[in-house]
């Protein structure tokens, strides 16, 4: 995050304006109605390159229980990065496709996509986390209050943490039992020396 990237309120608000053919179902098998390796394609023309067919096949839905909410959230975020200033970064393609593929992934494995759009805690941590995997921070915070305000908003920062707490806890309490059952052997081994 140490590159100054664009304003976060103008971030937020071409979030809350995502047009409704960003929201429109995402073709899985038959179904659906937006080819998303087409539209992810369309936003790296405009930003870099475009990919040969295989380059684009994680962006094809298979399953609809596994793919739905994830191709959903591609697509919002290839709307976010279609924004002017994204454009004109020169984003380097392989971050942008592990932004659209790996970031993406994780975070609707937490969140409905629909709620980046609607709840402004989520809009703001799809435009952080957007921000800081591409190696930017937004205008006018320094590095530090952009990781701490990210680190406050992100449900997947969250879930590790507590996934840290849980694993500590644990840990914490296998060595207590190790402790006390050292103890009354070592208590044992006393009364059977006397």
């Amino acid at each position: 995050m140490n590159k100054i990237g664009p304003p976060l309120e103008a971030l937020l608000r071409r979030l809350a304006d995502t047009p409704p053919d960003f929201l429109d179902e995402p073709r899985i098998g038959n179904t659906g109605q937006v080819f998303v390796p087409a539209v992810v394609n369309d936003l790296l023309a405009k930003i870099a390159q475009r990919l040969p067919q295989a380059g684009l096949e994680a962006f094809r839905g298979r399953d609809a229980s596994t793919d739905r909410n994830r191709l959903l959230l591609v697509m919002i975020m290839v709307w976010l990065l279609a924004d002017e200033w994204f454009a004109d970064a020169q984003l380097p393609i392989a971050e942008v496709l592990g932004l659209l593929n790996q970031t993406a992934r994780e975070l609707a494995l937490s969140t409905n996509a629909q709620k980046f759009i609607a709840d402004p805690d989520r809009r703001e941590e799809l435009a952080r986390l957007s921000l800081a995997r591409l190696g930017f921070r937004p205008e006018g915070e320094t590095p530090e209050q952009a990781t701490d305000r990210l680190s406050a908003l992100s449900v997947t920062e969250r879930n590790r943490l507590l996934d840290a707490s849980r694993a500590a806890e644990a840990r914490a309490k296998a060595i207590r039992e190790q402790l006390i059952k050292k103890q009354a052997e070592a208590s044992a081994d006393k009364w059977t020396r006397e």
